[in-house]
């Protein structure tokens, strides 16, 4: 092998005709459909962080199992580093591929830095993402290993190592996609190999993905705390479904996710440019999720009519939509008796704060993430439910809209600003303290906030504005 050949692979670009799934959530479904057969067997799952932990989550919803991690890292060549030389894992795994660290030319005292490097880091995200449960116990059981893809398959093999290391009693490795004699490369890295597809030409595990967003440790923490109240690993199984909800004349796509047990629902209304599949609120619902919350994610427009963006920023057509769609949970027979709750996101927070102040939502309690509450106009003033409003303390623009919304609301309404998150919350640990402090509002308030016309007011002492 030459050092020109190791990097004809590397794919630089996507093709509309090598996309095989929308992300990583479709993957992982797609995936759990040929596993099915370990369905019954005591078996565990585990996920490769980051990107690997979203399709193994559905997996393990799948095989009703439960859901771990096993923290790996690759090895990267130092001038190229998307390139895989090798991979460690926990327990002091190492594997290495010494044809490429010889193609590429990379000496001993590169490639012990890179190994300092990646050792460094695999230590902060193990310590992190197994601060609040230590690993699970593998012994005697079936694992299986699961990524979102494989190219060189050095950090599948370094897992697979681990998982053997740990006393599985066997290990099935399991993939979306993967290169055209991808189970020969490993040898006996695992007992059983499990792929979707294998394209030929393969440019890379990003090629065949719609959507193939960087996967954060907070979104990995929220799958974990999801999973353990979905199969084996809590007090009971949730049900996880893709719905149409039927408003007027169309019916939008969304999914709804019921843990057992059930406390609450939340109904969730996005922003322009989002999807009922956003990461960030499938982030937010995993952690609600896990606090015994059901989620309703769902699409306020369809696609024909988000191309219009008059109706993107229609509020009275979004609060409408947000009205069916709560009058729709209400319909449901395992929701119907459950205290309602709106989480919104920018102009899907105006929509939520609108809907609240409708005769029949019976909204017990509303929640904005980056929203623009601002949009709800007149409305403010006539929302009763206990209100959050969750801000970046980067996000100024929105920051101060947010504080002037608040000065026009006459419920009980807070404002938290997440020190160091801008809009999209997209820096390390700020989705999470914002969903923390979401699901905090949304456990102390649903069901406990007082009814319309009750006769007590509704006006109480006003918190610090700045949370």
């Amino acid at each position: 092998m030459s050092r020109d050949d190791l990097f004809d692979d590397v794919g630089t670009g996507m093709l509309a005709e090598d996309v095989l799934f929308a992300d990583r959530a479709d993957a992982g479904r797609r995936l759990a459909s040929r596993l099915r057969h370990l369905r019954g067997t005591e078996c565990l799952v585990v996920g490769l962080p980051r990107g690997g932990v979203p399709v193994a989550l559905e997996v393990a919803r799948e095989l009703a199992a439960p859901l771990d991690v096993i923290v790996v890292r690759k090895l990267g060549v130092p001038f190229q580093p998307e390139v895989a030389m090798g991979a460690i894992g926990e327990d002091g795994v190492r594997v290495l591929d010494r044809r490429t660290v010889q193609a590429a030319g990379v000496s001993e005292r590169q490639l012990a830095e890179v190994e300092r490097t990646e050792r460094e880091e695999l230590r902060r995200r193990a310590g992190r993402l197994h601060a609040e449960r230590p690993p699970l116990p593998l012994a005697g059981r079936v694992v299986v290993v699961v990524d979102d893809g494989l190219a060189t398959g050095s950090t599948a093999a370094a897992a697979c190592r681990i998982a053997r290391a740990r006393g599985a009693a066997r290990v099935v490795l399991a993939v979306p996609v993967a290169p055209v004699g991808w189970s020969d490369r490993l040898a006996d890295a695992a007992d059983e190999y499990v792929c979707v597809a294998t394209p030929d030409p393969f440019g890379g595990v990003g090629w065949f993905y719609e959507d193939f967003s960087t996967t954060s440790d907070d979104e990995v923490l929220a799958c974990l705390a999801s999973a353990r109240d979905t199969a084996g690993d809590g007090p009971g199984e949730a049900t996880d479904e893709e719905i149409a909800v039927p408003i007027g004349t169309v019916r939008l796509e969304g999914r709804l996710t019921v843990p057992d047990p059930v406390r609450g629902v939340v109904v969730f209304a996005h922003g322009s440019g989002s999807s009922h599949a956003s990461p960030r609120n499938l982030t937010v619902a995993r952690l609600l999720n896990a606090a015994g919350l059901a989620t309703v994610l769902f699409d306020l427009l369809t696609p024909a009519e988000a191309a219009d963006r008059a109706n993107v920023f229609d509020i009275g057509l979004l609060a409408r939509r947000l009205v069916g769609a709560a009058r729709w949970v209400h319909g449901l027979p395992a929701l119907s008796a459950l205290p309602l709750g709106l989480f919104g996101a920018s102009t899907g927070a105006a929509a939520a704060l609108w809907a609240a102040t409708e005769p029949g939502t019976d909204v017990a309690v509303v929640v904005s993430r980056g929203g623009r509450p601002d949009l709800a106009g007149p409305r403010l003033p006539r929302v009763l439910a206990p209100t959050l409003l969750i801000v970046g303390g980067l996000d100024t623009v929105v920051l101060d809209l947010n504080r002037q919304a608040l000065s026009r609301m006459r419920c009980e309404a807070k404002l938290t600003v997440v020190p160091g998150a801008t809009h999209l919350f997209d820096e390390p640990g700020t989705l999470h303290a914002a969903a923390q402090a979401a699901r905090d509002w949304f456990l102390v308030h649903l069901g406990a906030g007082p009814a319309p016309g009750d006769g007590r007011d509704p006006r109480p002492e006003r918190p610090d504005p700045d949370g």
